[in-house]
């Protein structure tokens, strides 16, 4: 079955993994990413009006959407808790938090009509383990956990599912090639994260909905290398 699928933040190595896995297996991927990349719309997620005009030329084209797979990113931190620049929450507040609520709210009614749809968002241990070093970043990747499993109790009772992807950091090629030394062996491939995304529509979408999937082991205390 093919799929209308929504890929935002499509434009950097974990978005194209997630893209070209669900392209191979015969989905639609509508890719969206400011950055300008080739192959992805341009469309301000930081824009409510922009987003909900997406959302209803998506609807207009192809009827219904099927998935939102949610992958806009950033990270900011310090050496200790009283460095932290309150300047980098603001920077987090609209990466993971603005840009998440505008696509959420937009697309919400599309999913709750859909017969199978999913919400998938990419979150972070440190949402769960926060340390004095990133308290912005934990922070914000706890809101936008909070955020999507409001989202997943309005799915509730409907097809569809809205579900939370856990890594400790990710890993793709070029990191690799940068640091040919380094294990990353706490690390989650971007392939592996875009397995596990098309795999989300082989699982019962009511046992799905609102949970936190791991997608690596947790690291020992302090070893996050």
């Amino acid at each position: 079955m093919s799929r209308v699928i929504l890929v935002a933040g499509a434009g950097g190595p974990t978005g194209q993994a997630v893209v070209r896995r669900l392209a191979e297996r015969g989905d639609t991927v509508i890719a969206v990413d400011r950055s300008g990349v080739e192959g992805c719309l341009n469309v301000d997620l930081l824009d409510a009006a922009a987003v909900a005009e997406l959302a209803e030329r998506i609807r207009a084209e192809h009827g219904r959407v099927d998935g939102v797979v949610h992958l806009v990113g950033g990270w900011r931190g310090s050496k200790t808790f009283a460095e932290t620049s309150l300047a980098d929450w603001d920077v987090l507040h609209d990466l993971l938090i603005r840009t998440l609520q505008n696509v959420s709210l937009a697309f919400e009614p599309l999913l709750k009509a859909g017969d199978d749809g999913r919400f998938v968002i990419v979150s972070a241990r440190a949402a769960q383990r926060p340390t004095q070093s990133n308290a912005v970043y934990a922070t914000a990747k706890a809101a936008a956990e909070a955020w999507t499993l409001s989202l997943a109790d309005a799915l509730r009772g409907t097809a569809s599912a809205a579900v939370i992807l856990v890594v400790t950091a990710l890993v793709h090629d070029a990191m690799r090639a940068a640091a040919p030394d380094k294990q990353f062996k706490n690390f989650t491939d971007v392939r592996d994260l875009a397995a596990a995304v098309a795999g989300l529509w082989d699982e019962d979408a009511a046992a799905l909905n609102g949970r936190r999937i791991d997608l690596a082991p947790m690291p020992k205390d302090g070893d996050f290398s």
